[in-house]
């Protein structure tokens, strides 16, 4: 579990990206020293930092530009893609309309989701059957995000690979019927300055976006690089910064990989308070397993000793759904 950390590690998972598709990964020494890391900051930490990732510095900027200049314009223009129960539940919500256990978070947002073809999952899927929706405004907006969610996705992939053997799987364990054919969230967010906030009649709410767990496998944020608001909160109940560190990712494990795992790994409560006089930006991407598997403990991980009491099986897909459909004020 979690435990009284004070920092967050940073791994350089560059070795173990060089090898995570080569069949002898599990002999090479460099790529096992990163699995010690990553097994390490999953168990004191649930939080990570990953340099040596191999997407460029100016993407990763890049994107950040794009969602900030989107958020910059007049309200009337964002809501051309206002997300809706007929969109899927994608698209754009203004500030206060995301809820956290019942107060709503200082923060708009774009949601998108892996496409869902009508019928794809039958009833399971219907809610979020649909594609994304892009804004004509900045132009090059749709090319820049799935360029960067297929590079995000692949690393997502090879990191879960170094965790699979962490847990003393095969590299491959999260693949398949599991996470084979992952479902992927992303969420573009912009936290405005607390006095915009609280101008919209927030009830003195003061938190971008309230403590709480991520749903899937893990998340990559890609936050901006000169303000400080992502806070994780540790064992004894501190909260922790995550800083911004150029040409990093901070990295976070989720409720799916607790469960897998059976309580090896915890996914650790974090929150965003944006104190800066500037408007800050963050894109989330959450790797998350096939939208039909069912989760339970991996055979692998029964035996450890930080089993979860009392979990019951339960299908992502309709976790997530759950999820969704309690998430919003609209």
């Amino acid at each position: 579990m979690a435990s009284d950390f004070q920092t967050i590690p940073i791994i350089d998972i560059g070795p173990l990206l060089d090898k995570s598709d080569d069949p002898k990964m599990a002999e090479d020494k460099q790529a096992l020293e990163v699995v010690r890391l990553l097994d390490e900051a999953c168990k004191v930490a649930g939080f990570f930092y990953v340099k040596g990732h191999g997407i460029p510095d100016s993407l990763i900027k890049e994107v950040r530009d794009a969602t900030r200049k989107y958020f910059a314009l007049p309200y009337e223009e964002k809501i051309k893609i206002k997300m809706t129960p007929a969109s899927g539940y994608r698209g754009y919500q203004r500030v206060g309309e995301n809820i956290t256990k019942g107060k709503p978070d200082i923060h708009e947002a774009i949601d998108c989701y892996k496409p869902i073809v009508q019928g794809e999952y039958g009833t399971l899927g219907a809610p979020l059957e649909g594609s994304n929706l892009w804004p004509d405004n900045p132009s090059n907006f749709n090319l820049l995000m799935e360029e960067y969610i297929n590079l995000v996705k692949d690393l997502s992939r090879k990191i879960m690979r170094g965790i699979a053997l962490a847990l003393s799987g095969l590299p491959d364990s999260f693949e398949g019927e599991l996470a084979g054919n992952p479902f992927w969230v992303m969420r573009l967010i912009g936290y405005p300055v607390l006095s915009d906030g609280k101008s919209l009649d927030m009830q003195g709410n003061d938190v971008g976006c309230g403590a709480h767990t991520d749903y899937g496998l893990l998340t990559l944020v890609n936050q901006d690089e000169d303000i400080n608001a992502l806070q994780v909160r540790n064992r004894a109940g501190e909260w922790i910064s995550a800083v911004p560190i150029p040409g990093t990712f901070v990295c976070n494990i989720g409720d799916m990989l607790k469960v897998w795992s059976n309580g090896v790994y915890e996914s650790t409560l974090h929150r965003v308070i944006n104190n800066s006089p500037t408007y800050r930006v963050s894109v989330a991407f959450f790797y998350e397993p096939n939208f039909d598997a069912c989760i339970e403990p991996l055979n692998f991980c029964k035996e450890k000793a930080n089993g979860v009491a009392g979990v019951e099986k339960v299908v992502y897909g309709e976790h997530l759904v759950q999820k969704v459909l309690t998430n919003f004020v609209m």
